[in-house]
C-alpha cells in the first residue's frame, strides 16, 4: 500500500519537471569566440562565490555520436553546460519547498550554432515563479557578468 503514494508523488514530480521545462530558456547572444565566452562564464560563476561541479561537453558528445544514432546534421559548432550549486540559494528555495531539489544543480549553457559562427548563445533554464525566482536572478546575474565585455 505504501508504494502507491510514492508512485503518485514521483509521477507528480515528473509532470512538474516536464511542465517547468516547457518554458523557453533565458538567453543572451554575444559576438566573440566560444573559448572566450566559456572562460568568462567560468569566471563569473567563481566570482559569484560558487564552484563549477561539472562541465558537460554536450556539443562534442552529440557530434561524436551523430552517425551512430542516425543524426542528420551537426547541431553545434561548440556547446558546453556548466553545472554548479549555491548552498545559500539552494537552502532558501528548498526551505520554501523541498521538491525544489529537482532543479539542483543549476546550469548555464554556452553554444555556437553552425549557421551562426561567432555568435555565442549563453543561457539558462527559466525556473517556475515563486521561490525559484531567486535562482533565476542568480543565473541572470552570472550571465550578465559573463557577457558584459
Amino acid at each position: 500500500m505504501k508504494a502507491l503514494p510514492l508512485a503518485a508523488a514521483l509521477a507528480a514530480l515528473s509532470l512538474a519537471a516536464l511542465a517547468a521545462r516547457a518554458t523557453p530558456p533565458a538567453t543572451v547572444t554575444v559576438q566573440d569566440s566560444f573559448d572566450n565566452v566559456t572562460f568568462a562564464v567560468q569566471n563569473a560563476i567563481t566570482n559569484a562565490g560558487l564552484v563549477v561541479d561539472t562541465v558537460s561537453h554536450t556539443g562534442e558528445m552529440l557530434e561524436r555520436t551523430r552517425k551512430d544514432v542516425g543524426g542528420k546534421r551537426q547541431l553545434f559548432l561548440h556547446a558546453d553546460i556548466f553545472s554548479f550549486c549555491s548552498a545559500v540559494v539552494s537552502r532558501a528555495v528548498m526551505e520554501a519547498d523541498p521538491m525544489n531539489i529537482q532543479y539542483c544543480p543549476y546550469r548555464i549553457f554556452v553554444a555556437e550554432l553552425p549557421d551562426k559562427p561567432g555568435q555565442i548563445i549563453v543561457g539558462h533554464e527559466v525556473y517556475p515563479p515563486g521561490a525559484m525566482d531567486r535562482v533565476n536572478k542568480l543565473l541572470d546575474g552570472i550571465i550578465k557578468d559573463a557577457t558584459a565585455f
